[in-house]
């Protein structure tokens, strides 16, 4: 099989992994390699449905031993088959990175054989690349489920950032969809990842140049929509992660039908929950940035994030006796709380009022959006003048604030290979 028909199976293959990421690390060139890695990381193209691509996105294979129904990669699937060799691989990252096509590299694969002969092909890529081709830029790499953990040592000093899919919220559907999968063979590599990486900044301190394991940390996946659990009981799982395995940041993937098993949502008519995948990662940034709680976002009384309004103008609504706050005297806390007001707009708020009050035109020229935080926020004791709404006049006007983003025209799909503007 051609190189380029190779690319177009695995790059294919590989769109449903989400990596719309940045490095979150900087790493300056070296003498006689190529590359660097910036914080910022990269964007180059988008998937059709508005992910972002951010680099060059392959598996090493698809030749899957697993069967798991939501995959479209399954064993039973009849399919094109393909498999990389780790010299072809290297050197298709090579002659992207020289044309400016990508600045780093997104390596995942499907379960050849085993876990760790896998695992093996991956280490022998990315030494290839790091040792031979001297590159320095940014990897992410797919650690697999099962593999001996020396296997998952040596892949991470290699990588910059690692990731186990946790693929599906509950040990039940994992059982139904992926039955050779197991929930301890995934949450296993997660642990030994935090250790690593643990391990590693202690031994950089006493050591200035002793090697860096992961140091970009690690992610995960969920699909969401395949299955019924509520989008409660997938944050509630989202912040135990965070929690006990200090992940950087949980992918959402909505799901779409690759398959007419029984177990899934029948393909006809069905549409992926796009919204829905929109909603959480908008929830997944409270718990992150805005020192919310799973259970604060949701219970069992309201499992599931409103669709109308995003998940802070939600809360807000429901505790309406936290509002109005006062900007000039509000602690950090609570003015992340307010709608409107972000991370860097709290921040300048608490800079600016040491010089004196702040009004609403103050407010405006420091970032908030008054639009939304005009209802929850007062100045010198005093709300917007002549603003007088009720509890459902204000769902209301915050659900039209809503409506421009819930429809997006659809992105144009590029490519790679597309010239560049």
């Amino acid at each position: 099989m051609e190189l380029m028909d190779k690319l177009t199976i695995l790059a294919d293959a590989a769109k449903y992994d989400a990596a719309c990421t940045s490095s979150g690390l900087n790493r300056t060139g070296r003498p006689g390699g190529m590359g660097s890695t910036m914080s910022t990381g990269c964007c180059h193209s988008f998937s059709a449905d508005g992910r972002c691509v951010t680099l060059l996105k392959v598996l090493m294979t698809n030749y899957c031993v697993y069967d798991c129904q939501y995959c479209v990669n399954r064993r039973s699937n009849d399919l094109p088959r393909a498999a990389f060799s780790p010299r072809e691989l290297c050197e298709l990252t090579m002659g992207f990175y020289r044309r400016n096509y990508i600045e780093g590299l997104f390596l995942s694969s499907a379960v050849a054989r085993d876990p760790d002969y896998t695992t093996e092909r991956m280490i022998e890529t990315l030494s290839l690349l790091r040792r031979e081709y001297r590159f320095w830029g940014y990897i992410h790499a797919k650690a697999i489920p099962g593999a001996d953990p020396l296997l998952t040592q040596r892949l991470g000093l290699l990588a910059d950032r690692l990731s186990v899919n946790i693929e599906l919220p509950s040990q039940h559907s994992l059982s139904l969809l992926a039955p050779d999968k197991k929930k301890t063979a995934i949450l296993t590599p997660m642990a030994q990842i935090r250790d690593g990486i643990r391990q590693s900044k202690r031994e950089i301190v006493q050591y200035k140049h002793a090697p860096r394991f992961a140091p970009a940390g690690q992610s995960t996946q969920m699909i969401i929509g395949a299955t019924p659990e509520s989008d409660k009981h997938i944050l509630t799982l989202t912040q135990s992660l965070y929690d006990k395995y200090r992940l950087k940041r949980v992918f959402y993937s909505a799901y779409v039908p690759v398959s007419t098993s029984r177990l899934l949502p029948a393909p006809q008519g069905f549409q992926p929950p796009l919204l829905r995948e929109h909603r959480l990662y908008q929830a997944d940034w409270l718990l992150r940035f805005y020192s919310f709680r799973a259970e604060e976002l949701l219970d069992d009384r309201c499992p599931n994030l409103d669709p109308r309004v995003d998940p802070k103008c939600s809360w807000a609504l429901a505790h309406m006796e936290f509002f109005p706050v006062e900007v000039n005297t509000a602690d950090y806390e609570a003015l992340l709380r307010v709608p409107g007001v972000g991370v860097v707009s709290a921040r300048r708020i608490l800079t600016a009022r040491r010089s004196g009050p702040l009004s609403f035109q103050g407010l405006k020229k420091l970032g908030v959006v008054l639009k939304r935080a005009q209802y929850f926020l007062t100045c010198g004791g005093k709300q917007v003048e002549g603003l007088r709404i009720s509890p459902d006049g204000l769902l209301r006007r915050l659900v039209a604030l809503e409506r421009p983003a819930l429809a997006p025209p659809p992105p144009e799909q590029l490519s790679l290979f597309d010239p560049i503007m």
